[in-house]
């Protein structure tokens, strides 16, 4: 894992191992060649999160010609539908819960978030997000209740006082925020029952919450191009794109001496990291610490694939990650915005029962032995995602996963157990409600437990191998 410690420990090594050719990797740092691939190495791991993020909402509040645009920042934007395979801003979306998404923007005041009562049947929550994707806090269902409820969302420094009427106070500590909504939809039917859940989502300066004139408002952001899904992966602008969301990220005081560090490369709030001033050399350098990350990636990867790392290990809060940049970049990679573990838990299968990568032009089963489907107080469900894209996979009958509220329509097992199918042709009419289509080529499903019991936290549940079929 890549920590600040593991980042000083790191520095330390270059400073005995010798210095090679110094390079002006900017204007003001001159830095060895050897130094400049480690500290670009861990730039990239720590800013990947920050970048795809910024990709995102870029999407969602801020190009308003794209045909992913949510609406402007301090607006909610509910999606009345379930995300499809033409959803493709997100990797590894959820197709179980229609989302609203919420840009804030809290430099010049906080803002006051409204929720409606909800049934006590239906399960909703509203992860809240900075733009390092620390989930920071939560409301709703598993947290704050059912109850109608106000808000208060405060940026970086804030310390006014805190008006009547409101139940929970969220903290942010970086300029932008990003508040993601879920409620849950029992079948098509329900939907209109989700809309008006979702109408009753409101937002407000916490001037007009008081009724007061507003303050001064903060200069706009001029927004950057982002970079591509791709690009990200082969473009050193990838480091701009880091500088300028670094902006809106007051410097955590664990964090001083490691963008001390991340400077002398040209990485930093405000700084220009200009790759055609680079000398080949440089360049070379930098390029390899940005695959020396997607190395570390893989490592990490065949961790998640082998069980010894978990979604429960990689989503949360600053204080619950404790500074270990893989794990957040790791989290970003295969399921940015993942709920933290109390929320809800993602048992992925990238690997079958035979440590065989998941194709189409295979069939497996998923069988779920009596009283051992997944523990939870709210529902379960299990997603197929194409890959390397980790989208929503097109099919003929338009189903991209199967979950609890299905059970109804399962066929149970003669023991009352239950066997899912996972393979790309239909099995047919008889068997048809338990199959999840495949697509011919790789893929990984994902299970996700939404508000998981303490047998699924603790390790007492585990889930069941994923079986090829021979």
């Amino acid at each position: 894992m890549l920590t600040k410690r593991d980042f000083l420990r790191s520095a330390a090594f270059v400073a005995t191992a010798g210095i090679a050719k110094s390079v002006p990797a900017s204007a003001e740092n001159s830095v060895s060649l050897v130094e400049a691939r480690r500290i670009a190495r861990e730039a990239y791991v720590y800013g990947f999160p920050l970048v795809d993020s910024y990709r995102i909402q870029y999407k969602y509040f801020v190009d308003r010609t794209g045909p992913e645009f949510k609406a402007p920042w301090g607006q909610i934007a509910n999606t009345p539908r379930v995300y499809t395979p033409a959803d493709t801003a997100v990797q590894t979306p959820n197709s179980d819960t229609p989302y609203s998404w919420l840009g804030l923007d809290l430099r010049t005041e906080p803002f006051v978030i409204a929720v409606p009562e909800v049934e006590k049947n239906r399960y909703y929550s509203i992860q809240f997000t900075d733009a390092y994707t620390f989930n920071i806090d939560y409301a709703g269902t598993s947290t704050t209740g059912s109850d109608a409820a106000n808000l208060l969302v405060v940026g970086p420094g804030w310390r006014g006082e805190i008006p009547k009427g409101i139940k929970k106070v969220i903290r942010s500590e970086t300029d932008i925020l990003m508040p993601i909504y879920r409620v849950q939809l029992f079948d098509p039917t329900d939907i209109d029952n989700v809309k008006k859940v979702q109408a009753g989502f409101k937002v407000q300066p916490l001037s007009s919450f008081l009724g007061k004139a507003a303050p001064k408002t903060a200069r706009p952001i001029n927004f950057v191009e982002p970079l591509t899904v791709e690009t990200q992966k082969t473009s050193l602008e990838f480091f701009n794109i880091l500088n300028f969301v670094l902006r809106y990220c007051p410097t955590d005081p664990s964090e001083v001496e490691l963008m001390k560090r991340f400077a002398r490369i040209g990485v930093g709030a405000g700084k220009t990291f200009d790759p055609g001033k680079l000398s080949p050399e440089m360049t070379k350098a930098i390029e390899g610490g940005r695959a020396d990350a997607w190395a570390d990636f893989a490592t990490l990867l065949q961790k998640f694939d082998g069980g010894k790392v978990t979604s429960s290990d990689v989503f949360g809060t600053r204080k619950f990650l404790n500074n270990n940049y893989l794990y957040r970049m790791g989290a970003a990679v295969l399921g940015i915005y993942g709920n933290s573990k109390k929320e809800a838990i993602y048992p992925f299968y990238g690997l079958d029962e035979a440590n065989q990568k998941l194709t189409g032009t295979n069939k497996y089963t998923l069988r779920f032995p009596p009283d051992k489907l997944p523990p939870v107080n709210a529902f379960w469900s299990l997603t197929m995602y194409r890959m390397p894209e980790s989208l929503l996979v097109d099919n003929p009958i338009n189903r991209y996963l199967l979950n609890s509220t299905m059970m109804s329509q399962f066929k149970r097992d003669a023991d009352g157990g239950l066997t899912l199918l996972i393979q790309n042709e239909n099995p047919g009419k008889d068997k048809e409600a338990n199959w999840l289509p495949a697509p011919q080529g790789p893929f990984r499903i994902y299970l996700r437990l939404y508000w998981p019991k303490a047998e699924a936290l603790n390790g007492k549940w585990q889930k069941p191998p994923l079986k090829r079929v021979t």
